[in-house]
């Protein structure tokens, strides 16, 4: 090489090492993907306090069946796999953009002989390498997408393992709930048989007739189909769980007997960190950098592509005599590659990964607005649920009074049966409305911790967006 080259080499080197500029960081982004959205100091909803926000939730329930549950989800749910094996592949995608970073060397070989209908001769052996220079950027950008990439699936892989650990809960709490409402219902039915023994009493001493007794058979009759009913919807929770966890769907989940103690007030955070902590927002966020990655890699596309060959070969025949060449052949050059005419093909992919950064911001913000109110909702339908606990079991309770009142009244002849039956279909309704609320009460906790993003174990709990 002369003494230009070797002068032109090292900055042609410095160019192609030169770091590309930063995507647009979470506060850059927010003002485009929310203008008209001005995020508060707290959050306005529910009762809560702005401590820092817990992982690890479902210890907060206390039930060893659940945590066992949600690790097996962990190990064996489909969908959980399949995510995985997407992280796997988008980690594979960086490794062969990384790939191009650095020269890319070929061995090439040939037999001689006339085997084949080659009458040649020529035999020998090849090393050729090539490597493209980045001098714009543009190997170095594609790299920069795909490991953005890899960071958004890494984040909606987590935010995945957070939703099935979420719905694992929420299906326990509703089979536990079905359990509850069916020994109600058991309960229910026991009473209005013993209704039936004494309407029959009634009637055959002559102070009832047939009409009280065939009511009171038609009212027993119907808790035992209320009974059937929960029955069924535990069933059909316990294989909804049994699918979760990888299993093949069957009613035999070990759950527990009574749902959960409330596990008591939880902090919130605050708003402005929401954004940095849920994955689902990451993965938006990473999606946004891999689109700005793009765009350099488009417009470096336009610039002109430099690449450096070298090959060293030695090449001879049994047939024929190769005049002037001294074997091992070394070779060295470089080639340019310069775009002059497309039809603004190009242009207008600049124009369109331009395009599709402004649509991964606009989702970005789609995203971050939906977890502002996922966070909001939660809480407020908690505090409504707990409110609304107090006000049932008063009304359960007062119900229950007044049922024992109507079956003295019907005992001494001051009442009828009719109003028995009434009263023992409020009382019924009342404990139903109260363990419905305690368990949408449970619901609305996980559903919180959800939103919140924290995590549900302290090793998977953080994904943090790279810089």
């Amino acid at each position: 090489m002369n003494m230009r080259t070797i002068l032109v080499l090292p900055v042609l080197g410095a160019l192609a090492a030169c770091q590309l500029a930063p995507p647009p960081k979470p506060e850059e982004i927010l003002p485009q993907a929310l203008p008209n959205t001005v995020i508060p100091e707290r959050f306005g909803a529910g009762e809560h306090d702005d401590g820092p926000v817990a992982t690890g939730w479902p210890a907060a329930f206390s039930d060893p069946r659940l945590d066992a549950l949600i690790e097996e989800a962990m190990q064996h749910n489909p969908d959980l796999l399949a995510a995985a094996a997407r992280v796997e592949v988008a980690s594979q995608y960086v490794e062969v953009a990384q790939s191009k970073l650095y020269p890319q060397m070929n061995l090439l070989a040939r037999g001689g002989g006339q085997m084949g209908g080659d009458e040649s001769g020529l035999k020998g052996v090849g090393l050729f390498a090539d490597w493209e220079l980045d001098l714009w950027g543009r190997v170095r950008a594609g790299r920069a997408t795909n490991l953005a990439g890899y960071e958004a699936t890494v984040a909606d892989a987590e935010y995945a393992r957070q939703s099935i650990a979420a719905l694992v809960a929420k299906s326990y709490f509703l089979a536990v709930e079905a359990g509850v409402q069916q020994r109600l219902a058991e309960d229910m039915t026991s009473a209005a048989d013993q209704l039936v023994m004494l309407a029959q009493e009634r009637q055959r001493i002559g102070r009832g007739d047939g009409y009280d007794a065939a009511l009171s058979r038609a009212n027993a009759e119907t808790f035992r189909d209320t009974v059937l009913q929960f029955a069924l919807a535990r069933e059909q929770a316990l294989r909804a769980i049994a699918a979760l966890v990888g299993r093949y769907p069957a009613a035999t989940v070990d759950i527990a007997a009574e749902l959960a103690k409330w596990p008591g007030p939880v902090p919130a955070g605050l708003p402005s960190e929401l954004l940095e902590r849920r994955p689902d927002v990451v993965a938006a966020d990473r999606r946004v950098a891999a689109a700005f990655y793009r765009i350099k890699e488009a417009k470096a596309a336009r610039l002109p592509t430099i690449s450096l060959t070298a090959s060293v070969n030695d090449v001879s025949s049994d047939l024929f005599e190769l005049k002037e060449r001294d074997n091992p052949v070394w070779s060295a050059g470089a080639s340019l590659l310069l775009p002059v005419f497309n039809a603004g093909g190009l242009k207008s992919q600049v124009l369109i990964r331009t395009a599709e950064q402004r649509q991964a911001i606009a989702d970005y913000g789609r995203i971050g607005a939906r977890a502002f109110g996922e966070v909001e909702n939660a809480l407020a339908a908690e505090l409504t649920a707990g409110r609304r606990e107090q006000v049932l079991v008063r009304a359960a309770d007062a119900n229950q009074e007044a049922l024992d009142l109507a079956q003295v009244r019907y005992r001494v002849g001051s009442g009828d049966l009719r109003g028995v039956q009434q009263q023992q279909v409020a009382v019924h309704g009342s404990r139903v409305a109260l363990v419905r609320v305690q368990t949408e009460r449970l619901v609305q906790r996980v559903n919180l911790y959800l939103a919140l993003g924290g995590g549900f174990d302290a090793a998977a709990a953080a994904v943090a967006s790279a810089e």
